[in-house]
């Protein structure tokens, strides 16, 4: 049984940009963010990346998605274990496929392994309930989104995150509850990072475009973006939520462009989705902040300056940690499973009605 009151829970991410694992504590009672913790990064080693890319696209039984689940338990056991005073653990796993609607969403890693190695009682499998329920089991960091909006204030928080994927998320404090219709409002925006990620790890052998730098040398396709602008994604209503490599095409497109024309395409088109999504958000955003790793992209934050009509901004601006906030998504969603609470609701989700996903599993003895 977890105690009652505020505890000190431990989440981790390892997202679709396939960089590593954060981890981060939060000291939470599941409704409130109450204080931030200690955090870590451990990074995939270039084998390791290589091992998780052969599996994207894997569903559970196929040996390459055992191969990727033993790199993802691996990784998270090393990190995980060097925090102290932890109360909770929230694992997300590594998405691996992505397919509400059709076989569902598989994401990597047994809860059940970690809770033997750290000796704590881990909470897993945050999706599947979700999209048994008829929802895109995706995003769920709009619940900790909403938590954050009431530390913030009293008015409506727009939070873009850009990982491999990008997604959007309309929180208002002034509703009371996350759940409640009118406080939340969420949907991925389109690709992101990872097709710059795959572009660069293919035809440079390098992990990421650093600080745009690729990008800022190239000049934009203007119309491979249009053409982008046209698939059916960005006229179908949210919640919608993406696979990672739903947008296989765009990375096609720019196949005969340079690198550098490359890099800046896939980053326009980034920003491009973000400005095509927007218009579906309750009312216009009176700023945006940005979180994951597309925040410390110049041009991709250029690119957004100049398609978005209100100011953008990195979450450091509100105080918060752009690195480490999805990783403390999970530490809070764990709490809320823990506790019997909702963790996605119809619009975030599109779900029939609020439901609280995730297994639970304690260590033995």
């Amino acid at each position: 049984m977890l105690k009652a009151g505020p505890v000190w829970a431990l989440g981790a991410m390892s997202g679709t940009s396939l960089d590593g694992v954060d981890a981060a504590m939060l000291l939470t009672d599941g409704a409130r963010v109450l204080e931030f913790g200690p955090s870590a990064f451990r990074p995939y080693t270039a084998g390791e990346q290589a091992i998780l890319r052969a599996a994207l696209g894997c569903w559970p039984d196929d040996p390459r998605a055992d191969a990727a689940a033993e790199v993802v338990e691996t990784a998270h056991a090393e990190v995980l274990s060097r925090f102290d005073g932890v109360d909770l653990v929230g694992f997300h796993g590594q998405t691996l496929a992505h397919d509400p609607g059709g076989r569902g969403t598989h994401q990597c890693g047994n809860g059940a392994i970690l809770a033997e190695v750290l000796g704590l009682p881990v909470v897993w499998d945050f999706r599947s309930d979700d999209v048994r329920m008829g929802g895109q089991g995706a995003p769920l960091a709009p619940f900790y989104h909403f938590a954050l909006a009431r530390r913030l204030g009293n008015d409506p928080v727009v939070v873009l995150n850009l990982g491999g994927v990008g997604n959007l998320t309309w929180a208002d404090p002034s509703r009371g509850e996350p759940q409640v219709p009118g406080a939340l409002f969420a949907f991925d925006t389109g690709p992101a990072n990872a097709p710059v990620n795959d572009l660069v790890q293919r035809r440079l052998g390098l992990a990421l475009d650093q600080d745009g730098a690729l990008a800022a040398t190239g000049a934009v396709d203007q119309g491979i973006i249009a053409d982008f602008l046209r698939h059916p994604y960005f006229y179908r209503m949210a919640p919608k939520s993406l696979d990672r490599d739903a947008f296989a095409g765009l990375s096609r497109a720019v196949d005969t462009l340079s690198d550098a024309d490359a890099a800046a395409t896939l980053t326009a088109a980034a920003a491009a989705a973000v400005a095509a999504g927007l218009p579906l958000l309750p009312a216009p955003p009176a700023r945006v902040l940005v979180t994951g790793g597309g925040r410390l992209n110049p041009v991709l934050m250029g690119e957004l300056a100049a398609r978005l009509p209100c100011p953008v901004a990195p979450v450091e601006d509100a105080g918060l940690d752009g690195d480490m906030l999805e990783a403390q998504a999970f530490a809070h969603l764990a709490v809320r499973v823990a506790r019997g609470m909702s963790t996605s609701c119809p619009g975030t989700t599109g779900v029939a009605a609020a439901v609280g996903g995730g297994q639970i599993s304690a260590p033995a003895g």
